[in-house]
């Protein structure tokens, strides 16, 4: 009997962590299903994304891994996991133990360890960091064309 595993995400600034999850979801199942969070629903919880959804759902349509590339517009999975035969759900471990419910439905529940280090979070940061000493480094220099 093959399984279908549903793998949920918000994807903004793609990195390896996503792709990470994303492979690990592939070898868990027979048919994988990702999920990506449209813009509406990541803003229903913080802050926008830096990527457009179109843009998020295209880069994640054009991997390898998923059969299927669908929005997610909801967190609450209840008709999805029924309507789409789900038998395994992953999603990032900062949101462990929020989807333990579908395990009530005969659904595996997976928290994929994100570790440490990259997340969208800390790329965003990292980028205000860099571009605030680059403002700082440009602004602050002596102007060739006065005279001291």
């Amino acid at each position: 009997m093959s399984s279908v595993v549903y793998v949920s995400g918000t994807f903004d600034l793609f990195h390896r962590n996503h792709l990470k999850m994303i492979e690990y979801g592939a070898g868990l199942g027979d048919t994988l299903i990702v999920g990506v969070s449209t813009d509406e629903l990541v803003c229903s919880y913080k802050n926008p994304p830096a990527i457009p959804f179109e843009e998020r759902i295209a880069i994640v349509s054009a991997l390898k891994y998923p059969d299927v590339v669908i929005p997610q517009r909801s967190l609450e999975h209840t008709e999805r996991v029924k309507d789409l035969n789900i038998d395994i759900f992953v999603i990032g471990d900062d949101w462990k133990g929020k989807y333990d419910y579908l395990r009530d439905l005969g659904v595996k529940v997976f928290y994929f360890p994100y570790g440490s280090g990259i997340s969208s979070s800390n790329l965003k940061a990292q980028i205000v960091d860099q571009y605030k000493e680059l403002i700082t480094n440009s602004d602050q220099h002596n102007n060739p064309d006065v005279k001291s």
